[in-house]
């Protein structure tokens, strides 16, 4: 088969990407971080590739990433200066709070894309060879159900023959191995509610993306669950990887851009292995606030080209203000608001990242009980407010008490403000009008995180 030479591109694009060839993998390397001097240079992603329908590409072999390996240089601060030079306001923590386009950003999500960097978000790598059965007992979803490495080409197995199969997956072959992920909940052992983490299952080990406040919790409970016997690792990442997510209906066509169209159309978490100067960057298909978009992980060697790689495409940036605004609109719950020892993990509406059949984990009895016996007490829901009010106001209808407000923010512009809150069952439903605190009046409101949730019954399964 015939090669050309690769195009080479400018320091703030890709070239086009290119998939990996995961089908045999070799071990791969340790990051090497680049010196600030080659920050600038254009980067080269290359992976094997020999379908008739790339094979215009260039054919330089890269090793095949894997994240779950991790081995990188110390996070360095190039993306967050390249920010400030765009207008971002950085917090102390470095926190990108703002780039001053707010409202710009919050109408992206509706009709354009936005890139956000939550790379404040903890990053935990479970490892070792009991880490499936581990995640499998300490939390909600059903972890022995979903596989690394599925093939592209899996489903047609069961329409062609197996010869013609086999002559066809060697005629395109190599495709790339798609590999599984899902939502899971870790609880305490009477089901109140910690976290929702998102795990991504990956070639050695299974990476979970939490919230900032719960990531050191979660990995000291995790390590305290560790037996003599058990041969499980948790490793903090946060600091040595970086994290994007592309919200927005234009995000697919960033990702065709990227030539990441493989992944558009795929199930929610989803992911695949790529590489950025032979650094690994992992993919995947959903951004923490919703199953739409697509999450990237990567080291902070790679973080800068692919930030303004994204831009190039025209992804509008948000900061974490709007991020906030957003995940109270899509109606995403979060420790410390939401999320906490007063509500348990169906109150809160989390039933997609809950198996019922999988066996004894922590927090099953207490689930089971609940919906046997039906003793949800309440709901989370959406309220639109005339104005402003304190998180934690009491939420009242015909003068009684009725549930309490979580969270509170302003809605996109022109709009009112918008909220959380738990209600009682029977209080109040979609529609019904409520006071929050003293005088602001509510309007109760699906938001699309929680409309999405679908409740189990007993002989239900994730």
């Amino acid at each position: 088969m015939s090669t050309t030479t690769p195009t080479t591109t400018s320091a703030i694009t890709f070239p086009l990407l290119q998939r990996q060839f995961l089908l045999h993998p070799r071990s791969w390397r340790a990051f090497s971080s680049p010196s600030s001097r080659h920050k600038n240079k254009a980067s080269t992603i290359s992976t094997i590739n020999t379908h008739t329908r790339i094979n215009n590409f260039a054919a330089n072999f890269a090793v095949p990433a894997f994240p779950s390996d991790l081995s990188p240089p110390p996070i360095d601060h190039d993306l967050l200066e390249t920010m400030e030079t765009t207008g971002a306001t950085v917090s102390d923590e470095g926190i990108v709070e703002t780039f001053d386009n707010d409202d710009e950003a919050l109408d992206a999500v509706d009709d354009g894309v936005v890139v956000v960097d939550l790379s404040h978000y903890g990053r935990i790598r479970v490892s070792g060879e009991d880490r499936i059965q581990f995640l499998h007992n300490q939390s909600t979803a059903n972890f022995e159900r979903l596989h690394e490495g599925q093939s592209t080409l899996d489903p047609f197995r069961s329409i062609v023959s197996k010869r013609s199969f086999s002559i066809w997956a060697k005629r395109f072959h190599p495709h790339p191995l798609l590999t599984q992920g899902c939502d899971t909940v870790f609880v305490t052992p009477t089901a109140r509610t910690i976290d929702i983490a998102h795990a991504w299952i990956m070639k050695n080990a299974v990476t979970l993306v939490v919230s900032p406040e719960t990531c050191r919790t979660i990995a000291e409970m995790l390590e305290k669950y560790i037996f003599f016997a058990d041969k499980v690792e948790i490793q903090d990442i946060t600091k040595k990887t970086s994290f994007f997510v592309l919200v927005g209906p234009k995000s697919s066509q960033i990702m065709e851009d990227l030539n990441l169209g493989d992944l558009v159309g795929q199930s929610y978490g989803t992911h695949q292995h790529f590489s950025v100067n032979e650094i690994p960057i992992t993919v995947g298909v959903g951004n923490v606030i919703s199953e739409d978009g697509f999450s990237l992980l990567m080291s902070p060697a790679a973080a800068g080209t692919v930030w303004k790689t994204i831009l190039s495409k025209g992804a509008i940036p948000m900061g974490s203000n709007a991020w906030e605004k957003l995940r109270v609109l899509q109606g995403r719950p979060a420790p410390q608001k939401e999320l906490t020892n007063e509500f348990n993990v169906l109150e809160a509406g989390l039933w997609n990242s809950i198996s019922l059949d999988k066996g004894c984990y922590k927090g099953q009895e207490t689930i089971s009980r609940l919906i046997t016996y039906d003793g949800i007490k309440q709901r989370l829901w959406g309220i639109l407010l005339s104005s402003p009010a304190e998180p934690g106001s009491p939420l009242v209808v015909d003068g009684k008490k009725v549930g309490k407000l979580t969270s509170c923010v302003p809605g996109k512009k022109g709009s009112p403000f918008i909220g959380l809150g738990y209600i009682k069952r029977q209080a109040a439903s979609k529609g019904d009008t409520l006071i929050v605190g003293d005088n602001v009046t509510g309007t109760v409101v699906e938001v699309p995180f929680l409309a999405r949730q679908q409740p189990l019954s007993k002989s239900s399964s994730l």
